[in-house]
């Protein structure tokens, strides 16, 4: 068992190359600094976007607007406070909740079906 071991490091050993220059240190990072630009651009440019997204939409919110919350709560915007972060939501007519801004998901759309 040893000795094929020690046959298998061997062969996997290179030869030292005589008189060949080390390539250039910017060629042995370029797989590196590949691997970052890649995961900027597939990972946090889009999460970026959708975060600028939502505080734009966060920012337009107005009285009357339907709304879902983080939770899943659908409801009307029944009033903004001065400071603009929190917003009472009205659920049902007898009932609203007061909710920071930033518990808001987003503006409810409604599936629409075609019934057939």
């Amino acid at each position: 068992m040893n000795l094929l071991l020690t046959t298998l490091y061997l062969l996997a050993e290179e030869a030292p190359a005589k008189d060949a220059p080390a390539p250039p240190q910017i060629i042995q990072f370029l797989p590196i600094i590949a691997i970052v630009i890649f995961f900027y651009l597939i990972m946090f440019r889009p999460q970026q976007k959708e975060r600028a997204r939502r505080e734009k939409a966060l920012g337009e919110l107005k009285k009357n607007d339907r709304v879902v919350t983080i939770g899943g709560i659908i409801g009307t915007i029944a009033s903004i406070s001065d400071n603009e972060q929190e917003v009472v939501i009205k659920i049902d007519d007898n009932s609203r909740l007061k909710v920071r801004r930033s518990a808001i998901q987003g503006l409810y759309e409604e599936d629409k079906k075609d019934s057939k």
